[in-house]
């Protein structure tokens, strides 16, 4: 027997998981956020849903919103169950279950007209993204806003009536300078270096294309703060779903599993005010980019490291690869001797001690985070995750033996079969010209090299490149496990 996830049904789950002590009545909007994916739910609404349970800043809610016509289905799912999301934390030696109320409402997808006036009212003091790397219009080789995108040209060309978020964040500033409106804050929570510089360089360049005056009016007053979040948040399937109605009786359409630990840091710019989120955990420092640079290339790019060698051995979930002799000596060495040695200092942090917890993290086997999930996207990921430790290295003339089989171990997967013959299924925006590359990369590795807008001038490098094609070579001659071994003693550089 299951309870349906709702407000009325709140007395009836808290018998089997937390529920929220305020009453949503209680609650106004602050925020409004695009991109309400499982990561959002399972961090910044958690943070907040903890900071009301606290009795503080009830005027703080989130107004959900999206652009993409398949954001709708979450919006109808979490409009179904009153915009309560059940989050069940699972860490090694303890699983949890709570509600969060922290959501108050969900903007419908593609209504230009209701989610600007939304963005115009003077009770939204923020706006918050999560959009995933690839979301950003980010030239990869080059790391800068692309004006010339064709949805961003669009937006150029129409910006009354916007199709992409920046366009939407543009045509809401817009609204509240005609008003007389203070403009709100501007804070992306996706993995991305500087990720508020790269915000405003997409918001302030979208209005340039269409009134220049404008842009340098959101240059001269809209706040970016910077900010690093992390919290291991897998895919809801219907395992996710089933375990809840199973453990906790209870019906949620979408779900959120995750794992215990969770970390936001930010900085403190918010002109219009904020939420008392030091209160509830979260760091507040003057520079984030040591931060972020320790959690994106040790986080994430060791789940980029081992997300390919563990596919290409049809190894299914995280733990399980961690569980692999061979992927997790693989990925200590990588991270000691080429990751971590090129990671600046990070303000009272050990970077061992980090790594160390990294891997802790990994081995969990409760949250079922799956090798599907951290192989896709690499287009986008790749840039951001691994080539920057490469570039770092090839600038300081270090070798690169490891992060070049990182990128081997990428084009090997892209060939699209795995060690055993099964096809490998790809989810990436440029998987057809990735797959293409790296069937002609197995004959020449130029090939795979070539795709500059990935690569840019890591490709120019004669030690990348012969790093890069001796991978390559050894991965197709002799397999990922052997590869791996080779470059465990050392031999993969001979």
């Amino acid at each position: 027997m299951t309870t349906k996830l709702s407000l009325i049904n709140l007395e009836q789950v808290k018998n089997t998981a937390g529920v929220p002590s305020y009453p949503r009545s209680a609650l106004k909007a602050g925020i409004v956020h695009f991109g309400v994916g499982n990561f959002h739910r399972a961090h910044q609404a958690v943070y907040l849903d903890e900071l009301f349970n606290a009795g503080r800043d009830h005027d703080w809610a989130i107004i959900g919103a999206g652009v993409l016509p398949s954001d709708e289905a979450m919006r109808a799912k979490l409009e179904s169950q009153d915009f309560l999301t059940t989050v069940v934390e699972q860490d090694i030696n303890r699983t949890a279950a709570h509600v969060t109320g922290s959501m108050i409402g969900y903007l419908r997808p593609g209504d230009v007209a209701a989610t600007v006036a939304q963005l115009a009212d003077p009770a939204i003091r923020i706006v918050s993204l999560t959009i995933t790397e690839g979301g950003y219009f980010i030239d990869p080789a080059s790391g800068v806003f692309d004006p010339a995108h064709p949805a961003i040209a669009a937006d150029g060309a129409d910006p009354d009536n916007p199709k992409t978020v920046f366009g939407l964040i543009a045509a809401g500033l817009k609204a509240r300078r005609g008003k007389g409106i203070a403009p709100f804050t501007v804070m992306s929570c996706d993995n991305i270096p500087g990720n508020g510089e790269v915000t405003h360089a997409a918001v302030s360049g979208v209005a340039r294309l269409s009134d220049p005056a404008f842009a340098d009016w959101i240059d001269a007053n809209v706040a970016f703060p910077n900010g690093m979040v992390d919290r291991i948040t897998p895919a809801t399937g219907p395992r996710e779903i089933f375990t809840l109605a199973e453990e906790y009786g209870i019906d949620d359409q979408w779900p959120v599993f995750c794992e215990e630990f969770k970390q936001w840091v930010l900085e403190d710019r918010f002109p219009q005010g904020r939420p008392a989120l030091e209160t509830v955990g979260v760091q507040f420092v003057e520079d984030v980019a040591p931060y972020e640079h320790m959690k994106i290339r040790i986080l994430n790019g060791g789940h980029a490291a081992i997300a390919y060698p563990a596919a290409l051995l049809d190894i299914h979930f995280v733990h399980e690869a961690m569980e692999d002799a061979d992927i997790r000596a693989f990925l200590a060495k990588l991270e000691r001797e080429e990751i971590i040695p090129v990671i600046p200092p990070v303000p009272g942090t050990d970077l061992d001690a980090y790594f160390r917890l990294i891997e802790t993290r990994f081995l969990n086997p409760k949250i079922g985070d799956t090798i599907p999930r951290l192989a896709q996207d690499g287009s986008n990921r790749q840039p951001k995750f691994i080539l920057p430790s490469t570039a770092d290295r090839l600038r300081r003339g270090e070798d690169v033996v490891g992060l070049a089989l990182v990128s081997a171990l990428w084009c090997r997967y892209f060939a699209g079969i795995s060690e055993s013959g099964r096809p490998i299924a790809f989810n990436d925006a440029s998987a057809d010209r990735l797959h293409a590359a790296a069937a002609r990369a197995k004959d020449d590795p130029a090939a795979f090299l070539a795709l500059g807008d990935i690569f840019g001038a890591v490709a120019a490098s004669e030690l990348f490149r012969r790093r890069f094609e001796k991978a390559l070579k050894t991965l197709w001659e002799h397999g990922t496990r052997a590869t791996l071994r080779l470059y465990l003693d050392n031999r993969l550089a001979d």
